[in-house]
């Protein structure tokens, strides 16, 4: 560069292109690439005038430098502010298309509606409370005594094998059923007794049909002159307030430690309505809960007169007839929340 003259030329018009510039850019990238034509060190329009600093004379290159170092301050607050302006202007602008008016309607109101285990239980409860029984919450935490030694399953009893258990130490453990319910209840009160225990149970059991988590209704009556037929009686009820009108149970027998007799329920298909399917592999019967008199040691050990007194009890899984009812095939569809399966059942 020949002289300061042309220096001061040259700086008046990069001065002057960086101000009629900066009011054609819109975007933050545009500024950005823009400064970096300008300020970069090797690239940049006033960092390639210091480069220029050798082809300077000595006594010239004081006053260069403080003009180059002028104008470069100058550009940086130039560019910093208005890269801080443009900022602010982008961020109105996205607050502005964000922005929601709360007090609008909704474009689409979804009704919610509860999960199929809480309707489930909610019809068993309706259906049973309509025939006078009492609901007891029980614990989940239980001893082995109740969980297991005041059923009549002791230490050694081979239907302790048929229950995968959780144990929290050798005394406590997360309850296998709630049977354990039924002798809290019979130990705290005196027949006539009529009480449903809804609640979760564990069990080291997993596939397509097991949880180690789910849900049982255990129910039981206590009176005198209580008999199977009172059970079936009282289930029969029970499975057409579930699965409609014209259907009907049927008893198996089947052992339960802490029932004599005991019998497994059969409900009769209400798919095929008994001529055979898919669902009811071809018999015509769906097997749905355990159940039995209670057994007459169990009520001596409560308390109970057993000469007196009689009783039936019976345990439902909540999964299994939310199962049956909704066409469910795989347990886990009703623990993983999924709404594509839980919005298409609404009782």
């Amino acid at each position: 560069m020949a002289d300061l003259n042309e220096l001061t030329e040259k700086l008046s018009n990069i001065r002057q292109e960086i101000t009629e510039e900066l009011k054609k850019i819109e975007s933050s990238q545009g500024a950005f690439e823009y400064k970096k034509s300008i300020m970069d060190s090797k690239t940049g329009k006033i960092g390639s005038l210091m480069r220029e600093m050798g082809k300077i004379p000595n006594e010239l290159k004081a006053e260069y430098g403080k003009k180059v170092n002028e104008i470069k301050n100058w550009a940086a607050e130039e560019f910093e502010g208005f890269e801080k302006k443009l900022k602010e202007a982008e961020l109105k602008k996205r607050y502005e298309s964000e922005k929601i008016d709360v007090t609008m309607p909704a474009k689409m109101q979804k009704k919610g509606n509860l999960h199929p285990n809480t309707q489930v239980r909610n019809q068993l409860v309706d259906i049973f409370g309509s025939m006078g029984f009492n609901i007891y919450e029980g614990r989940e935490i239980e001893t082995d005594y109740y969980n297991f030694t005041a059923l009549n399953i002791p230490k050694d009893h081979p239907a302790r094998d048929m229950q995968d258990t959780f144990y929290l130490s050798p005394e406590f453990l997360l309850r296998t059923q709630t049977s354990s319910g039924q002798v809290h209840v019979m130990e705290e009160n005196k027949p006539p007794i009529k009480i449903i225990s809804p609640g979760k149970v564990f069990r080291s059991d997993d596939d397509a049909t097991h949880s180690p988590m789910f849900s049982q209704m255990e129910g039981l009556v206590v009176d005198k002159g209580i008999t199977l037929c009172d059970l079936k009686g009282m289930l029969d009820l029970f499975v057409q307030k579930i699965f409609g009108e014209g259907t009907s149970t049927r008893l198996r027998p089947s052992y339960f430690p802490f029932t004599e007799p005991s019998v497994e329920v059969d409900v009769s298909c209400f798919q095929c309505k008994g001529k055979g399917c898919k669902l009811c592999k071809g018999t015509g019967w769906i097997e749905v809960l355990g159940a039995g008199v209670v057994n007459k040691k169990v009520l001596e050990d409560c308390g109970i007169d057993s000469d007196v007194y009689s009783g039936i009890a019976f345990g439902i899984g909540i999964e299994r007839i939310a199962m049956l009812k909704y066409g469910i095939n795989n347990i886990k569809l009703l623990f993983e929340s999924d709404l594509r399966v839980l919005d298409q059942i609404d009782d």
